[in-house]
């Protein structure tokens, strides 16, 4: 039905065409957002909190490794037949609260991993929704200063995954995407330059006495 009811729209706008002379553009947003000079830093800082969160995880693993040798040490200690009784109950008591460890750090690693594994899924998506926002800003402005009635994303697939625009004749939309990245990345910093951080808020003013 959605499809359907695009399909329409189509062709809408196909006979609107030949009464009224419609300037066209067409963008390849999905080039956009790779090309944008923030979209470069985010990732960057994303892999930075990745490997992070990698490094915690192995720092975890390490000390349930070590809590393992433990209890197979512990373990082996008290089945030991040379060992009194009373020295086999202690170790077996040792073995059992290092096996509680184990089962906390289990819980723990896991517990971790999903709380971590959810914190970046979540801030690439903040990341991916904002960068987006700020690009659409751009092409809004830029389709208006350059007087353009229909602007279409050439990368949008329908629910088939087939994508949107099937064809567009030559001449008959002009494509924005070089002109959108060389406005996007205009002010982007230097190469090697440290990206510009946000001015800190001002400070509220404390009430008069």
């Amino acid at each position: 039905m959605i499809r359907s009811a695009f399909t329409a729209i189509l062709l809408s706008l196909t006979a609107s065409m030949q009464a009224a002379d419609l300037r066209i553009g067409v963008i390849d947003m999905s080039r956009v957002f790779q090309e944008f000079h923030k979209t470069k830093t985010a990732a960057e800082k994303y892999k930075g909190n990745y490997e992070k969160a990698a490094q915690e995880m192995q720092e975890r693993q390490t000390v349930y490794k070590n809590l393992a040798n433990e209890a197979q040490k512990l373990q082996k200690t008290a089945q030991d037949p040379i060992i009194t009784p009373e020295q086999r109950n202690k170790y077996a008591a040792e073995l059992g609260e290092k096996l509680k460890e184990i089962r906390s750090m289990e819980m723990e690693m896991q517990e971790f991993a999903e709380r971590r594994q959810t914190q970046l899924k979540q801030e690439d998506m903040q990341i991916r929704k904002g960068l987006y926002e700020e690009i659409l800003v751009v092409v809004r402005d830029k389709s208006k200063a350059e007087g353009f009635d229909i602007v279409f994303d050439k990368t949008g697939v329908s629910l088939s995954t087939v994508p949107i625009i099937l064809h567009v004749k030559e001449g008959a939309a002009t494509d924005m995407t070089d002109q959108l990245i060389v406005e996007l990345n205009k002010n982007a910093p230097p190469p090697g330059a440290e990206p510009k951080k946000a001015d800190a808020a001002p400070k509220a003013e404390e009430p008069k006495k």
